[in-house]
Formats: structure tokens, C-alpha cells, sequence
């Protein structure tokens, strides 16, 4: 139960630091200047929760990222539900914490106009890219960062300080590809705003749903079979 608790809060703080400085930071309408802070915040809360509570529940905060350690057989497979389930509450419940401290602006915060730093794509939607564009974008971009995450963590390629190699990874994916979708790369994460967004935000999100964790199980498998695996 320890582990689960630990991704619901470690979750949580992906999303409330992450959406928070989209939202309640004011970085969002700053774009481009905005995207560097905005990727410090949630590259820098995965770092932050890889130390808090890696140790107790490896600090995955991201359904492609449990998929992609149990196709490549490092965690047990009764554990999925439990990790992904508290991932997805933790994940609501920190977009809810934005939502309650954005409407605490005495001059009110409309949450469906102005948005919660949700993902998605299309005309309107920050650079304007179509959906072949937006799911590949999410495609590779899970991809690299899911096999950083089970290289640096195992064998010869493990680092001293993977939770930093992996924050940093998270940093660097947002300067190419946030503008076609913002950037989700986790479930979880797309889930949360979407829920209290609504309308488009949740009409799109299953492709945040779908395509991450495709790409995480497709990570997971290449060092299941060892193709990047000594």
C-alpha cells in the first residue's frame, strides 16, 4: 500500500507543480519565453519525486512508465492496477488543487475559457499542429524518455544519479515538441486538466491515453528482447 500512496502523492506533485506553473505561475501566456520555466517545472518535480519516494515506489508518476517497466519484466505484474490507479487519482486530485487556488484570483478564473495547461491539438491549440503530427510527437517523445529511464536505472547503463537524468530528459522533450501538444508523455497527467477542462480538452484526450503507453510497452519490449540491453 506504502507504494501506491507514494504515486498518488508523487503524482500529484507532477501535476500541481507542472499545471501550476502553466496556470498559476503565468507561464503558459508567456510562450515562447514561458516554455523554459514550464519545462523546468515538470521536468524538475519528476527529479524532486525520483528522490522523495523512489525508494518506495520507484517513482514512476506515469502509466507509460509502469507499462513500460513491466513489459520489460521489473515489476511484478499485480502491481500495475494498484501503481496506475494512484497515478490517475493522484493526477485529478493535483489538477483539482490547481483549479481551487487559479478560482482564488479575486478577478475569478474561468477554467473552461482560459484552460489548465491541458494537452491537445489542432487549429487554436498553441503551434496549430493536425492530428498525425500531434500523435507522433507523443509517440517519440515517449519513447526516448521511457528508454532513458530503463537504461539509466539498470545494468551497465545505470547512473548514479538517474533521477536527475530522467528530470533533465523531461526538460529538454518540451523545447520541440510542447507546441504541438504540450507536451504530455503520461496518461495521467493528460487526464487530470482534461477532466475539468472538459469540451475539446476531454474529446482529445484519449490520444494521451493511448499512444504514450503504446509507446512505453514499446520501449519496455526493446530491452525485454534486449535490443538495447547488454
Amino acid at each position: 500500500m506504502k507504494k501506491y500512496v507514494a504515486e498518488f502523492i508523487g503524482t500529484l506533485a507532477l501535476v500541481l507543480i507542472g499545471c501550476g506553473a502553466i496556470v498559476i505561475g503565468g507561464f503558459g501566456p508567456a510562450f515562447p519565453v514561458g516554455i523554459l520555466p514550464v519545462a523546468l517545472a515538470f521536468g524538475l518535480a519528476v527529479t524532486a519525486m525520483a528522490y522523495g519516494i523512489g525508494h518506495i515506489s520507484g517513482a514512476h508518476l506515469n502509466p507509460a512508465v509502469t507499462v513500460s517497466l513491466w513489459v520489460a519484466g521489473r515489476i511484478r505484474t499485480e502491481d500495475i492496477l494498484g501503481y496506475i490507479v494512484a497515478q490517475f487519482i493522484g493526477a485529478i486530485v493535483g489538477a483539482g488543487l490547481v483549479v481551487i487556488i487559479a478560482k482564488g484570483k479575486l478577478a475569478g478564473y474561468d477554467v473552461a475559457a482560459s484552460g489548465l495547461g491541458q494537452n491537445g491539438w489542432g487549429e487554436g491549440f498553441l503551434g496549430g499542429y493536425g492530428l498525425a503530427a500531434a500523435a507522433l510527437t507523443e509517440f517519440v517523445a515517449t519513447l526516448l524518455f521511457t528508454i532513458v529511464i530503463l537504461g539509466s536505472t539498470s545494468g551497465k547503463g545505470a547512473t548514479p544519479f538517474p533521477g536527475l537524468v530522467i528530470g533533465l530528459t523531461l526538460v529538454v522533450l518540451h523545447f520541440p515538441f510542447i507546441n504541438v501538444t504540450g507536451l504530455s508523455v503520461n496518461p495521467a497527467r493528460s487526464l487530470g486538466p482534461a477532466l475539468f477542462v472538459g469540451g475539446k480538452a476531454l474529446a482529445q484526450v484519449w490520444l494521451f491515453l493511448v499512444v504514450p503507453t503504446l509507446a512505453g510497452a514499446v520501449a519496455g519490449w526493446l530491452f525485454k528482447a534486449e535490443v538495447l540491453e547488454e
